[in-house]
């Protein structure tokens, strides 16, 4: 299989302007995931004890990543505008922050390989996580049994499970697909190799999930989904092992026990 990057264009050489690219994107993307908390936030206090109910939490998972997929996406191109305008009093057709199907790994529907890829990706995940959690071990302040807080705090019925199912196993790794191996890799692909953009994009996932145990074995998650993206040249084998992931994690959380 031939490997496709995830861009057409080849890495730049790093100077300033680069420098200060990257900073920006990293910098964007870890500020639009959370201000999108911050922008739903009073939804939390106006339904208060409603908010634990899991149709009222899948609904506010569905708003923060929908504002999180609208600061990402489509602010940055603006700004770019309004940055480039101001300084030089005309517009530019080469808009650094303008995104295209292509540059977010979406340019077509799903194939066999990357249904193939995904379970493939799974297993190498689940060794990488499973070393590098035993490592860390020996930090007396890691915690790799700490429960990681997913927002759903009881269910009643079959439909409250669907709707967990729906929110942390569909729209959650659709759309931080999308932010981070889409939007965010495709950015700093254009400018960087390829370990050197997977291990800031997989730095940053970890560091975004707050808490030591989960972001070690997201880090490690990062970094097959990036990989897949680098191989396939799209993002589908990474979404497919994202929604396995926090399938197989939901099932072992809420279900099996």
């Amino acid at each position: 299989m031939t490997t496709k990057t995830a861009s057409a264009k080849q890495p730049h050489k790093i100077n300033k302007q680069t420098i200060y690219f990257i900073i920006f994107v990293l910098a964007w993307t870890a500020l639009a995931m959370t201000a999108s908390q911050f922008i739903i936030y009073p939804m939390s206090w106006i339904l208060g004890s409603k908010i634990t109910n899991p149709f009222w939490t899948c609904i506010y998972y569905a708003l923060t990543y929908l504002i999180t997929l609208f600061l990402v996406i489509y602010i940055p191109p603006h700004l770019f505008d309004l940055y480039y305008k101001k300084k030089t009093k005309t517009t530019t057709k080469d808009n650094l922050l303008a995104t295209n199907s292509t540059e977010l790994g979406l340019q077509h529907l799903p194939t066999f390989v990357d249904i193939g890829l995904a379970p493939i990706g799974y297993v190498v995940y689940l060794v990488g996580a499973n070393l590098l959690t035993n490592i860390m071990r020996v930090f007396p302040w890691f915690q790799p049994d700490q429960t990681q807080e997913t927002g759903f705090g009881y269910f009643v019925t079959t439909g409250d499970r669907l709707l967990a199912i729906l929110a942390l196993v569909i729209i959650a790794p659709i759309a931080e697909e999308i932010v981070m191996r889409g939007w965010l890799y495709g950015k700093l692909r254009n400018r960087l190799k390829a370990p050197v953009a997977i291990l800031l994009v997989s730095a940053l996932f970890g560091l975004l999930h707050g808490q030591w145990n989960v972001g070690v074995s997201v880090f490690m998650l990062s970094i097959v989904l990036c990989s897949l993206r680098e191989i396939t040249g799209t993002i589908w084998s990474g979404i497919l092992l994202h929604i396995l992931s926090n399938g197989i994690a939901f099932y072992l959380l809420y279900i099996a026990f």
